[in-house]
């Protein structure tokens, strides 16, 4: 651990978190781990007024595992990546087949869920359970590029060397080194951010190599931003949200009407069904998953 970084990141935190629901001293495993599914590639102004809703609906695992899987992508709403839906459904009824209906705290059980990764398993034993993780989301990767290597941006596949500085930098009390986590990610997401960082409000500039290197511009692969109109993905969001609205399975003419393209539009229908976000029924209608 390295002081020199540690205090000063965790005081810009005391004073400069946002007030977020499930970083309340109330908020449950099951919510953090809701939370942490919903924010991956998702802003936090969006997930909101997702997340207090799915909470009043599903306070806990089994209840949203008593319900279809299609009940979930619906209230998944416009959050994007409607797997994410089934996946946390999918975790639901694990947690509540093999857990007892509560979010395990044990770092390898929460690995051995459905679609939880290395990232959401160290943030949710980190956050929910105060332990000693690193967890590297996009935000504390380009904080420690810029801080500790001098770099604008982090490599774009996340490498060991990444996780050994991040491990070396926790504090080696666990619940110091869960609050380090998540401060080290708000700073990167309230002002270390990627476009247009700002570097006056940081409190570690001074001990920053990318700034002591005149800021220089990254050098690597093209970083190229994620494009949305007219792609398979905004079809597919198109299609989905016929079946989100409906009360019940819909004809096939209810989904043709929303996107001229045909075979843009079987091709999206298609990548659904396979990716089990709609069940094509016996009768040529279309609904969500049972």
């Amino acid at each position: 651990m390295n002081l020199t970084y540690t205090d000063p990141i965790l005081d810009w935190y005391e004073t400069n978190a946002r007030d977020l629901p499930w970083r309340a001293p109330d908020a449950t495993p099951w919510g953090i781990l809701v939370s942490e599914i919903m924010l991956q590639q998702t802003p936090v102004v969006r997930v909101l007024p997702v997340w207090h809703a799915w909470m009043e609906r599903w306070p806990t695992p089994s209840a949203l595992a008593a319900e279809p899987s299609g009940e979930a992508v619906r209230a998944w709403g416009r959050l994007g990546y409607p797997r994410r839906a089934l996946r946390l459904h999918e975790s639901a009824r694990a947690i509540t087949e093999r857990h007892g209906g509560q979010v395990p705290s044990a770092h390898e059980d929460l690995l051995a869920l459905p679609g939880i990764g290395a990232y959401t398993a160290a943030a949710v034993a980190s956050f929910a359970f105060r332990q000693r993780h690193a967890v590297l989301d996009t935000n504390v990767r380009r904080v420690l590029a810029r801080l500790l290597t001098g770099d604008e941006y982090p490599p774009k596949t996340q490498t060991k060397a990444e996780i050994r500085l991040a491990e070396s930098l926790l504090p080696l009390d666990p619940p110091t080194a869960a609050r380090w986590a998540v401060a080290v990610m708000e700073l990167g997401a309230l002002v270390c951010t990627a476009r247009t960082p700002r570097c006056v409000d940081c409190p570690v500039l001074d001990k920053c190599a990318w700034h002591a290197d005149g800021r220089p511009a990254y050098d690597g692969p093209p970083r190229r931003g994620q494009t949305y109109a007219g792609t398979d993905r905004q079809c597919r969001g198109r299609l989905l949200s016929v079946l989100r609205e409906a009360e019940g399975p819909v004809e096939k003419p209810a989904l043709d009407v929303v996107w001229a393209d045909p075979v843009q539009r079987e091709r999206a229908l298609d990548a659904l069904i396979a990716d089990g976000l709609i069940d094509p029924l016996q009768d040529g209608r279309y609904a969500l998953p049972g």
